[in-house]
């Protein structure tokens, strides 16, 4: 149960995708303290768009032992419509259908089973919309 902690943390970006929008405009999912544009501190919390476009992807062949079963699957960059950028599983989609520029909705989901009790952790994963 090594990640319970981090993924505790998490649960404001991850269940209600709060983000933060720094003074200088730039926009972030997961916390960040100082903006990486300008060095600014000061941000106020924001409801980030669950709408997006894919910037870059692969497909996972060969994962890590907690996806064994999911594979082969996708994972893409995502750029979301207020500028915020995240890394996300692509769900429900066809592979054929993930391309640069391709329109995506970020959708709650189950992430993983943790450790041996199986807790369930969810989060955000895209879908393709057509």
């Amino acid at each position: 149960m090594a990640n319970s902690q981090r993924y505790t943390r998490e649960i404001p970006h991850r269940f209600r995708f709060e983000g933060q929008k720094f003074r200088d405009g730039y926009v972030t999912l997961a916390n960040r303290y100082i903006s990486p544009e300008s060095g600014s501190k000061e941000f106020e919390s924001i409801n980030i768009s669950k709408k997006g476009k894919i910037l870059s992807y692969t497909i996972i062949r060969t994962p890590a032992n907690d996806y064994k079963l999911l594979s082969p699957y996708a994972v893409a960059i995502i750029e979301t419509s207020d500028g915020a950028r995240l890394t996300a599983m692509v769900t429900d989609s066809k592979f054929e259908d993930i391309k640069i520029g391709a329109d995506v909705e970020l959708v709650f989901r189950k992430i993983k089973e943790e450790g041996h009790s199986g807790i369930i952790n969810y989060g955000y994963k895209a879908v393709i919309i057509l």
